[in-house]
């Protein structure tokens, strides 16, 4: 045999024993969409990984948003499971026949069910501080707009956070339509900033960069003892589940995986300190109550609202939307008539302070706009790369319009105040 054709037998020889290896990998590989923080998927991981050996688990971290717009388009990664706390993102999933479902006629993992996604814990929603600040602790949700609080809050963008989306959602479903966004336009006179994702909350808090910090539980919970948390009342529970999704290439790796997690064993896993989940199971808040705190067991026994997550898939793009141009995009400007307007109370100037009230707190787009079909299909969140819709794109640049011609009016009618409060 001469050289080259020795030298040409190995590089087939070679290309046939990676190609062989590729394919031994891909077929025990499992892959995980999730927004849950390393602290929760890493111990699962690894306990899989060496139950399973020769299984590789690949997790990639994403905010619920761009997780699900990764999803309905096609999931083109194949990723195997998705995983999230915000119970609107699998009633969207669910609606574009994403889960390995009885309704897909895909092969039905007995864990999760016939929907091909299940509850595995439950969280609230409430405000962290630095145990060691001296300032007070809110008591309500209320509370967050005294005084005391200005610029000193911060959050994440709902469309760049599941679980604060959730809280936006929550408002506008316990409160109404009109009255939980003049929650949120007051609460901007408050806000220090807005992060891009919900672990920036708890670092902020952690930092000092501000000192409240709004967030879910569990965040602020494996934070401790750093942080001390306050659940806001009443308290609403929102189920996390983790779903199997129908595009996916490792449907017995990724059932098994989630009956670990549903387990006993596997929810137990939960009450690590570091993770500080409230399991789903049963079996557990029986065998020690204590495993579950006394606001969610109160909570449990005396549902007060159950969270409507098909109402917040119907109007996800545009509740995520209309915050992002009325809130998250004009901040400061929101902030720096909002202490005018203060300087101008300070002063008694009260004629007029009422209508600069209501404008400052007022959303000018009707629900009805937000929760048609039109706009909130797909995509399913707004940044600078994802194509609109022709509806859509009409749709911001109308919300914009009316955002700027808004602030442009507060300041007229402040300037006019102002003017008349001068000596």
């Amino acid at each position: 045999m001469s050289a080259l054709r020795r030298l040409l037998f190995v590089v087939f020889a070679v290309s046939l024993a990676l190609s062989a290896a590729v394919s031994a990998r891909a077929a025990n590989e499992l892959r995980i969409l999730t927004s849950m923080p390393p602290a929760l998927f890493q111990p699962y991981k690894e306990a899989f990984e060496a139950a399973n050996p020769g299984t590789y688990v690949l997790v990639l971290n994403k905010h619920t948003g761009a997780a699900l717009e990764e999803v309905v388009r096609g999931n083109p990664r194949h990723f195997d499971i998705f995983w999230a706390s915000a119970p609107e993102a699998f009633s969207i999933l669910a609606s574009h026949d994403a889960f390995a479902s009885a309704r897909t006629q895909e092969t039905v993992c007995p864990a999760t069910g016939g929907r091909g996604y299940r509850p595995f814990a439950l969280s609230s929603i409430g405000w962290t501080r630095r145990a060691d600040s001296t300032l007070f602790m809110p008591g309500d949700w209320n509370d967050l707009l005294l005084p005391a609080y200005r610029e000193r809050i911060g959050m994440a963008r709902p469309s760049r956070s599941g679980t604060m989306h959730m809280l936006v959602e929550r408002f506008l479903q316990v409160r109404g339509w009109n009255e939980g966004w003049s929650y949120f336009l007051a609460l901007s006179e408050n806000l220090s900033t807005l992060t891009s994702r919900s672990f920036g909350v708890i670092d902020g808090v952690r930092s000092n960069r501000f000192d409240i910090g709004i967030t879910i539980d569990f965040l602020a919970v494996s934070a401790q003892p750093d942080l001390i948390f306050h659940y806001g009342k009443p308290v609403m529970i929102f189920p996390a589940q983790i779903g199997i999704l129908a595009s996916g290439q490792a449907g017995d790796l990724a059932c098994a995986f989630v009956a670990h997690l549903l387990s006993d064993e596997g929810q137990r896993v939960l009450l690590d300190p570091a993770i500080g989940r409230v399991p789903i199971s049963r079996t557990i808040h029986e065998a020690d109550p204590g495993n579950v705190p006394r606001e969610i067991r109160e909570a449990m026994r005396l549902p007060w609202l159950a969270y409507d997550a098909e109402l917040a898939r119907d109007r996800y793009w545009a509740v995520n939307g209309l915050f992002d141009i009325f809130i998250s995009d004009v901040l400061p400007e929101r902030r720096a008539l909002w202490d005018r307007y203060r300087r101008l109370e300070a002063q008694g100037a009260s004629i007029g302070l009422a209508l600069i009230h209501d404008m400052l707190t007022t959303l000018p787009v009707p629900e009805t706009l937000a929760t048609s079909s039109e706009l909130n299909d797909l995509p399913l969140r707004i940044t600078n790369l994802t194509a609109q819709t022709e509806r859509q794109k009409a749709a911001l640049d109308a919300w914009r319009e009316a955002a700027l011609n808004q602030l442009a009016a507060i300041d007229a009618a402040l300037v006019a105040l102002e003017d008349g409060a001068s000596p």
